[in-house]
């Protein structure tokens, strides 16, 4: 199962963008014989300012041109379902083993998800009740990504 992080806005160089770098690629190496993988990040521009043209609306057209057609979609908000680290590997697993060729992940803006997009999605994951800032949510999504695929394959990173 492919895997495509949509994401509203450009990450540059820093510590955030080599996290992220790092966990993406252990988990292109860890998933690959899971088949998980490989990630793909499809950045969107980000439409500050509100009205017609800079709106959640038109962030949530540019998201959907972002994934693959026929892919499950799961956006990332904070009225999502919370999961375990381990209760989180299984869904994954649950969905490569549907079958599922394509997974978009879907991070929203500074605004976050369009609620249109959030009634569309197939699911939606929260990393908690607080908001956090998109630039680390993809941290924290792609360490989860890593853990999870070594969740499945039994390796010793995740530690209960």
């Amino acid at each position: 199962m492919r895997v495509h992080i949509c994401a509203v806005g450009r990450m540059r160089g820093g510590p955030e963008k080599t996290l992220v770098d790092d966990y993406l690629t252990r988990f292109d190496r860890t998933g690959r014989a899971l088949g998980l993988g490989p990630v793909k990040t499809v950045e969107v521009e980000d439409r500050k300012g509100g009205g017609r043209n800079g709106s959640m609306a038109a962030e949530a057209e540019l998201l959907r041109r972002a994934w693959p057609k026929g892919a499950l979609v799961c956006t990332l908000d904070e009225r999502g379902k919370r999961m375990t680290s381990p209760e989180f590997a299984s869904r994954m697993g649950d969905w490569r083993d549907m079958g599922r060729g394509d997974l978009a992940l879907v991070i929203g803006g500074a605004d976050g998800i369009d609620p249109g997009l959030r009634q569309q999605a197939d699911f939606s994951l929260s990393f908690g009740a607080m908001v956090w800032p998109h630039m680390l949510v993809r941290v924290m999504l792609a360490e989860q990504l890593y853990r999870a695929a070594t969740i499945l394959a039994g390796g010793p990173y995740h530690r209960q």
